[in-house]
């Protein structure tokens, strides 16, 4: 069997494939693959007494799993919050091999009573949330398949600040602590920044347990100045920490564990630390994150609104344009007679490959985030710049029908392919395996036929150039 008719036969067992994986999942691209495992129990916590919803998600083989207890963020409407927020966290615990645990703080989802306010008394509301967490770990450890030797407690935001709260308690079965972000702001305190870097250095002077903060230069929440001296104040005070810069992510950093566009961001200084602290840091089920993005190609520039395969050039000019102003994480794939443009989401790119599916066959993607991935034809050779695509003068062989044919050729839509035969026979194909439909339609009674060009280069090697010039 040819390397062609595998890749064709290959290409339909993918196609057919796809809508196995569409029939078993109602959406696919919006959720890992992986199964959850989730359940949902309450826990009675004390000092006002109130029970808090928590969600338990568990990897399917192995155990016991490592924990990880993940505390959520703040909200101004509490009751709408849901049980797991910020998704990719969790996600990246799964993909790990921990077991994860998300509680709902006072108030929050079906969570009793509400968090207490005290006006620029950040730890006061911090070791209240504290003593909660500390209840729920105690609940959740006990748990069949939970290996209570190995837990990690990380949180973002508000929960990141209740992280550290819950650090300067000193659990001895704790290893490491995880902030996102962490912090909180009320807005009845006329000096907040203060207040956390006042609470920092408290929480820091009774941590002795490692921990990780991240923080990005363009949070909306929390100004570079001061987290920069909220950390500083938790160090010096005597907190064993490091600090990951993430820099600026999109329109606010605050939102970078909420996206898939920042996985590439944190995830790898996390299995470091986590690493480091005598836990996993390694993936072990690929399942729970997005698939990698294939490989840029290179096969145009992003911009290239003639490279698109299959489109008109209108009809290509409107999805380039959508797919270039979307944020990342984003992805455009393209068929044969339409095309489809995602962002956002758990795997923008299965999210784009699946639309595309519902609107036409033999789906493929051509862009993800900066880079495009189109493969091109597959056993396309390699270009040999023998001339200009556009040069119509400079094809060998043909007659003035020929050439009219090669200039009718130079406006058909990607993929193309044109060959050409001594006797001045020529094939043009333009859509689905152009490559073979040109050598089939040229070598109709005629021997020698050869590509002379390929989507936007000219790839005929000019061995016959005498053969050529006795042509013309």
């Amino acid at each position: 069997m040819s390397l062609r008719i595998r890749f064709i036969v290959f290409l339909i067992g993918a196609l057919h494939l796809m809508h196995a994986l569409a029939a078993d999942f109602d959406m696919p691209g919006t959720q890992p693959v992986g199964p959850m495992n989730g359940r949902q129990f309450f826990v009675d916590v004390g000092r006002p007494k109130a029970r808090l919803r928590v969600t338990l998600f568990m990897p399917s083989n192995g155990g016991p799993f490592p924990l990880a207890l993940i505390n959520h963020g703040a909200s101004h409407e509490p009751k709408r919050v849901p049980p797991v927020s910020d998704e990719f966290i969790t996600y990246y615990f799964l993909s790990r091999g921990y077991a994860v645990a998300l509680p709902m703080m006072r108030g929050y989802n079906d969570s009793d009573g509400h968090m207490p306010r005290e006006v620029c008394d950040m730890v006061k509301e911090g070791n209240v949330a504290a003593a909660d967490i500390r209840t729920v770990l105690d609940a959740v450890k006990n748990e069949p398949g939970i290996d209570a030797s190995r837990i990690v407690v990380g949180g973002k935001s508000m929960g990141g600040w209740h992280t550290l709260a819950f650090g300067a308690t000193q659990p001895s079965d704790v290893k490491g602590l995880v902030s996102f972000a962490g912090g909180v702001k009320e807005s009845d305190c006329p000096t907040p920044d203060q207040a956390l870097i006042a609470g920092s250095a408290e929480f820091g002077a009774k941590t002795r347990i490692k921990s990780i903060w991240f923080f990005g230069e363009n949070d909306t929440i929390f100004s570079t100045p001061t987290w920069h001296a909220m950390f500083d104040a938790y160090r010096r005070a005597g907190a064993p920490s490091e600090l990951v810069d993430i820099g600026r992510f999109q329109d606010d950093a605050h939102a970078t564990f909420a996206s898939a566009a920042g996985l590439s961001v944190w995830v790898g200084k996390l299995d470091a630390f986590l690493k480091g602290i005598g836990m996993p840091g390694t993936e072990v089920n690929a399942d729970y994150m997005p698939s990698p993005p294939p490989p840029d190609t290179h096969y145009a520039a992003l911009s290239d609104v003639h490279a698109v395969p299959y489109l008109p050039p209108a009809v290509a000019q409107s999805v380039l344009d959508q797919f270039l102003k979307a944020p990342l994480p984003r992805a455009m794939a393209v068929g044969i007679s339409g095309a489809s443009v995602t962002h956002g989401g758990f795997d923008a790119a299965q999210l784009a490959l699946n639309d595309c599916e519902r609107k036409t066959g033999h789906c493929a993607l051509y862009a993800v985030d900066n880079a495009i991935v189109w493969p091109g034809e597959p056993d396309a050779p390699a270009p040999t710049h023998f001339a200009r695509i556009d040069d119509v003068n400079a094809v060998p062989f043909l007659d003035a029908a020929g050439r009219a044919a090669y200039l009718d050729f130079t406006k058909r839509v990607r993929p193309r392919a044109f060959a050409i035969a001594p006797d001045g026979a020529w094939g043009s194909a333009s859509g689905f395996d152009p490559i073979t439909q040109a050598l089939v339609q040229c070598g109709q009674g005629h021997d020698g036929c050869e590509l002379y060009a390929l989507d936007g280069d000219v790839v005929w090697r000019a061995k016959d150039a005498g053969k050529a010039a006795v042509a013309k």
